[in-house]
């Protein structure tokens, strides 16, 4: 009864491990491809307006660090998991 009890602790503490890793490459997927889509946006503003491109390039800047750090706190919630 004992054994059984330890191998199924063992069994919940690397599905929890396998979890945090699942979750912390979704975050990291889901900031590449909301980038992407920042930086597509911001390319087709400055095609269509040449004009205002430092605007833009500003905005998208600052709109891609948001994103990304958004993905780094839910990557470090997911490790903070493990521990």
């Amino acid at each position: 009864m004992a054994t059984l009890l330890i191998l199924l602790w063992e069994a919940a503490k690397a599905m929890g491990v396998m979890g945090a890793g699942i979750g912390a490459g979704c975050a990291t997927i889901g900031a590449g491809i909301g980038i992407g889509q920042i930086g597509k946006g911001a390319m087709e503003g400055i095609a269509r307006q040449p004009e205002s491109a430092g605007t833009i390039r500003s905005s998208m800047i600052i709109a891609a660090a948001l994103v990304e750090g958004v993905a780094f706190f839910a990557v470090v919630i997911c490790l903070l998991v493990v521990l």
